[in-house]
């Protein structure tokens, strides 16, 4: 609380150089079987480095087709109003309906890949060189000493946390009341 609290900006106590953030879900339902779309990360002033642990699945949710240019996407205001038409870990907006319904638009094409698209099982973003995480490094080998770092940190918190993504085979967050399959 006492770095909470505190009246100033900027890194407050010299030991806490690093936030670890996890995602599991966002909408209950945005994937067949509630299955989550597991992540951990740590993020330093530098760097953030990302786990994307099911990479196979689709993190804004299931594209309902949509990720066949030839599927014709759903209307306009559906897009903007019903989460759960496509890519429902994704909430309904203008935005939305705008980036899918332009999808195939050249300069679109891809921002819609980054913004929709599968991604790798590892990310990794210098925030100095690219500070609104466009240009994934994970697998640049002038950063992989970086990238092991990081990896190394990350694991060694989720180790000690007892993180169950990391310890637990098979993960209990995909099977009930977690997940829609059954135990």
């Amino acid at each position: 609380m006492p770095v909470l609290k505190d009246l100033r900006s900027g890194q407050i106590d010299p030991e806490r150089d690093h936030v670890v953030t996890g995602r599991e879900r966002h909408v209950g339902g945005a994937r067949e079987g509630y299955l989550p779309y597991p992540q951990r990360s740590l993020r330093t002033r530098d760097f953030i480095y990302i786990v994307n642990f099911e990479p196979d699945r689709w993190p804004m949710g299931d594209p309902k087709g949509l990720d066949d240019a030839s599927t014709p996407a759903p209307d306009f205001e559906t897009l903007a109003y019903d989460t759960f038409v496509a890519y429902a870990d994704l909430d309904a907006s203008p935005t939305k309906a705008w980036m899918i319904h332009h999808r195939e638009d050249h300069d679109v094409e891809p921002l819609y890949e980054l913004a929709f698209g599968k991604r790798p099982r590892e990310e990794l973003y210098d925030l100095n060189e690219d500070p609104h995480y466009m240009n994934n490094v994970a697998d640049d080998p002038a950063y992989a000493n970086v990238r092991s770092r990081l990896e190394g940190r990350l694991l060694d918190v989720l180790t000690t946390q007892n993180d169950p993504r990391l310890m637990e085979q098979p993960c209990r967050y995909e099977f009930e009341p977690y997940a829609g399959l059954p135990a």
